[in-house]
């Protein structure tokens, strides 16, 4: 078989391989198909493949609803919405809705553990990859401790107040330091960090369990809320401030902080070396889960908002407070039970990740190989899920980290706003080259050389004549209207893909001018006013040209086919880039501070070791066609 391309040029691909310096930054790995793993040869054992559609939505629904809810009802509808409160979580649930539509699409292409890394590795590089790997490293840490801590308080409720644990579960303060200690919190990521190494399938089971329970005491507060609101008239909805009592940008406030009650769903996407359908039940779970806590969040807040004025709810026991005004004292412990079973349920969502994440950078080789072993028995990453156990384990045990909360979201946002770039990377500008396997790069150099000789030998004595051959060759296809039309849409091409990449460069400009412009309210008007015009002309100039130019062909080919496709690109993904950046841009300065020191240290872990241990070091590219190509001829596989 000829392969274009020479060993000269293969040898300048792999020399170029982006091996050092700032192209390292830039190179980008090829789709973690079966095709691609059989072809490695590795002979590890695999992730089992054991979830379907009903797991995913356990795990996606678990992730997601949180005992926020039990708390965020009264204190939004105090300071922001008021009654207006479904509203939010709806337009809440629509932005959440903008980025799983994009996970959905890459997920089911993508089907590989580490989520957003992965995606963001395939679509953009490995710099890029590497800082959201390392995002969402801390970000599963800190959030499942932060979790773990908030369970005990509400246990204690059970055993009569804040501090009626059992004395070996309660906190209790270091003598000569200022640490309280909660072995509770820590005793139950020991418990869940084992359930998790059992096998995926058990946690799956156990999370479905209390998802279901938790589903149940939320319906619960639904039908028992609407049995009360019929007797007393919904008094909530009465109130003389009208529906919006802070108005249109008061419902929005409430927006922007209920969005966080969806972050959870992208849970799901991490699994999906795991699920036995990927291209279907990925973004069927997806897309459930999201429905079913959108509607679950909307039918609370309907009900408790019009049980009791806004303004006289509690905004630390809302739901319980609304019960016990009307005599139901009893229905504290089933909503504190749901509280708890929230907690236990999000806590398994947050150390279920971040596994598969260590184990997919390991695999590429930017985190020591220890991270990607894979457990021959259970088949699943248990020394990455032990060392995860352990890290968050010491972190709820020693700290209180809710105020780190804000670096939870980080993550997730950034996150969230790398996979809507990927999505418009992948449909205008996908991968043109791609890296072949290290045991495939052999048989690609020999059969570069073969061909060389060949052509060589063929040409042997004629080599006087060379020059007179190219000359006809060249005037032949000059004269040739099928060649010279081949060589004019090449060039087209080449020139779709440079005013696409600037298309998507001007949408990201633009969002970030915008949307520092227009929070920035510390700047006089005139200034703001200029930074929302540019950012907006930016925005709409780079929107407008990814809308008249045609999407690539290869989007296509690029992963599994046949899965679920993003609707209204690239209007969706924009509009997920912008909500994105601007809830990245006010979280505050103090969290991002502390962001910004954990991505330093990701900075130097990278130099120091992922840069130069990277599997795509010294590798060779070649155009996807001759990688197909070569995959077919090699070893007589067939993918």
């Amino acid at each position: 078989m000829a392969l274009d391309g020479g060993g000269e040029v293969g040898r300048r691909r792999r020399r170029r391989g982006w091996g050092g310096g700032f192209p390292s930054l830039m190179r980008r790995k090829q789709v973690d198909s079966d095709r691609v793993r059989a072809a490695e040869g590795e002979g590890q054992p695999q992730l089992a493949k054991e979830l379907n559609i009903p797991a995913l939505v356990a795990i996606g629904v678990g992730s997601t609803i949180g005992a926020g809810v039990y708390v965020l009802v009264g204190t939004v509808a105090r300071e922001h919405a008021g009654p207006a409160l479904t509203i939010s979580f709806l337009i809440a649930g629509i932005a959440s809705a903008l980025s799983a539509f994009c996970y959905a699409e890459l997920a089911s292409r993508c089907p590989s553990a580490g989520s957003a890394y992965h995606y963001s590795y395939i679509c953009v590089g490995e710099g890029v990859a590497w800082l959201i790997g390392w995002a969402l490293v801390l970000e599963y840490t800190i959030g499942g401790s932060a979790v773990a801590r908030g369970i005990s308080p509400n246990l204690a409720l059970f055993f009569g107040g804040p501090d009626s644990l059992p004395w070996i579960l309660s906190r209790h303060q270091l003598p000569w330091f200022d640490v309280i200690v909660d072995p509770c919190a820590a005793a139950l990521v020991f418990v869940v960090t084992i359930l998790l190494c059992v096998g995926i399938k058990e946690s799956s089971a156990v999370q479905e369990l209390i998802t279901v329970l938790n589903a149940c005491v939320m319906i619960f507060v639904i039908v028992a809320g609407s049995y009360i609101g019929f007797q007393i008239g919904w008094v909530g909805y009465k109130v003389t401030d009208g529906y919006f009592p802070h108005g249109i940008n008061g419902m929005l406030a409430g927006s922007a902080t209920v969005f966080f009650a969806y972050i959870g769903f992208d849970t799901v996407a991490s699994t999906a070396e795991e699920v036995k359908n990927p291209q279907r039940d990925l973004p069927l779970g997806i897309g459930a889960a999201l429905s079913i806590c959108c509607c679950l969040y909307m039918m609370v807040s309907v009900v408790i908002v019009g049980l009791v004025p806004y303004f006289a709810m509690d905004p630390d026991t809302p739901i319980s407070s609304v019960f016990a005004k009307h005599g139901m004292q009893w229905a504290m412990y089933i909503v504190t039970s749901g509280a708890v079973l929230a907690l236990c349920s999000t806590l398994l969502g947050s150390l279920l990740p971040q596994p598969r994440i260590l184990m997919a950078m390991a695999r590429d080789g930017l985190l020591p190989s220890f991270f990607a072993d894979v457990n021959k028995r259970t088949q699943v990453p248990v020394k990455s899920t032990v060392v995860t156990g352990l890290c968050a384990a010491a972190l709820a045990f020693f700290m209180d980290v809710s105020q780190l909360a804000g670096m939870v979201s980080v993550g997730t946002l950034l996150a969230f706003t790398i996979v809507a770039v990927s999505i418009l990377i992948l449909r205008y500008i996908p991968p043109d080259e791609v890296p072949l396997p290290s045991s495939l790069q052999e048989t690609f150099c020999l059969s570069q050389e073969y061909d060389e000789e060949r052509v060589s030998g063929i040409l042997g004595d004629e080599r006087c004549k060379t020059s007179e051959t190219k000359d006809v060759i060249l005037a032949e296809s000059m004269e040739d209207p099928l060649i010279e039309k081949k060589i004019t849409r090449k060039m087209d091409e080449m020139k779709r893909r440079k005013v696409a990449a600037f298309s998507i460069g001007s949408v990201c400009v633009g969002v970030m001018v915008l949307t520092s412009a227009a929070s920035a309210t510390w700047l006089p008007f005139l200034p703001m006013c200029i930074g929302c015009i540019v950012g907006a002309l930016l925005l709409v100039a780079g929107l407008g040209l990814l809308c008249w130019i045609d999407q690539d062909d290869g989007r296509h080919s690029f992963g599994q086919s046949g899965g679920f496709t993003c609707p209204f690109v690239p209007l969706l993904p924009v509009l997920s880039i912008l909500v994105n950046t601007y809830l990245l841009i006010n979280l505050g300065g103090e969290a991002w501070m502390r962001v910004g020191i954990w991505l330093l240290i990701g900075v130097l872990v990278y130099l120091l070791y992922g840069r130069t241990n990277s599997s795509l070091k010294d590798v060779i590219y070649v155009p996807v066609a001759q990688a197909d190509e070569i995959y077919k001829s090699s070893s007589g596989y067939v993918s």
